[in-house]
């Protein structure tokens, strides 16, 4: 690849690549404890919580950009005190772009996990405690491993969805080579280019393929998961 893309293109799929992954691992764990609520919380507020959660999915890429820019910016109510108090700056930053594409795929993980744990069995869970085993126990032993296909799942697809994410992504942390110019962001710029039909046919290119392998991955894992799962049932 480095040598069938110029420098600066294998320098946005890297980048393209680390954000993905950054926005994944600091929105996994969170996505299931939403999504625990969700599925099994009952308490006043769920139906809001589950519409500001899904939000992203319907209101344009760019509003959540801007969202994050009046919180995050180095004005905002959380950016000032971050970079006033711990010298932290998200907004133009690869940080910052994680944070954009984290936000933008958290309902798609909330949506698999919650799937998944919706179709465990309470009734193994009841056993487990007529067994002794306490909540953790319970949880660990019974719940995650039976709820893990839609935790896999949701990340894989968060994974590719991440490698895609436009709007919130330039107008949050902007279109800077090296920094946080994605692969989209790269694509744009090379539609922008005279000359640059090549460049932006290049990566549209690896775009796809790299969507379309996680897709697959994601099914794959999901399927692999439930076989494995419903032999040890």
């Amino acid at each position: 690849m480095s040598v069938w893309l110029s420098p600066e293109e294998w320098t946005a799929v890297r980048l393209s690549l680390e954000v993905a992954t950054r926005s994944v691992a600091v929105s996994l764990l969170p996505a299931v404890g939403v999504a625990w609520l969700l599925a099994r919380g009952r308490f006043p507020g769920r139906i809001l919580l589950d519409a500001l959660v899904h939000l992203p999915l319907v209101v344009p890429p760019v509003v959540v950009g801007w969202g994050l820019l009046m919180l995050f910016g180095i004005r905002g109510p959380i950016g000032a005190p971050l970079h006033e108090w711990f010298g932290i700056r998200l907004v133009f930053t690869t940080e910052g772009a994680a944070l954009a594409t984290a936000v933008m795929s958290f309902p798609l993980i909330v949506r698999a996990v919650r799937l998944g744990l919706e179709g465990v069995d309470e009734g193994l869970e009841a056993a487990a405690r007529t067994l002794g085993a306490g909540p953790v126990d319970r949880f660990l032993t019974v719940t995650l491993p039976l709820m893990s296909p839609g935790i896999l799942a949701g990340a894989v697809t968060a994974f590719a969805a991440g490698l895609g994410e436009f709007g919130a992504v330039i107008t949050f942390a902007s279109n800077i080579p090296g920094e946080t110019q994605t692969l989209p962001l790269a694509i744009y710029a090379a539609t922008q280019t005279p000359g640059g039909e090549a460049v932006a046919a290049r990566l549209a290119f690896v775009s796809f393929t790299l969507a379309v392998c996680g897709l697959l991955l994601a099914e794959l894992i999901a399927r692999r998961m439930g076989r494995l799962l419903g032999r040890a049932a």
